[in-house]
């Protein structure tokens, strides 16, 4: 289910950490500030899949375990994000619109390096 024009990014958005957040999925919600167009959708809709495929709170632990394994390597916030093995995968097939019809179980494990994005 997806909420446009939600206040939840923004208030998940910290100046501090300069996290900028468009849009979140939260299983079984996608949270967009404005209107989200066919790319951010299927971005997410990746996320709901793996977050589905590892029964939602593996996936968060997972997801901020990498993200402070890509920090304590020096990368930067942003760098760090998009090393996410979950975001390169949702990254990398978000403009590939039928990317969910023939995805395979798991898939973002193929994405799950030690390359720098």
């Amino acid at each position: 289910m997806i909420i446009r024009n939600s206040i939840i990014p923004r208030l998940l958005s910290n100046k501090y950490l300069y996290i900028d957040i468009y849009a979140i999925t939260l299983y079984p919600f996608v949270f967009v500030r404005d209107e989200s167009d066919d790319v951010t959708n299927n971005h997410e809709s990746i996320h709901l899949a793996q977050q589905r495929e590892l029964f939602i709170i593996p996936f968060y632990v997972l997801y901020v375990y990498e993200y402070f394994k890509n920090k304590l390597k020096g990368m930067d916030n942003d760098t760090a994000y998009r090393s996410i093995s979950f975001e390169r995968e949702a990254y990398s097939n978000q403009k590939n619109l039928t990317y969910l019809q023939t995805r395979d179980r798991m898939s973002w494990k193929k994405y799950k390096t030690n390359e720098v994005v």
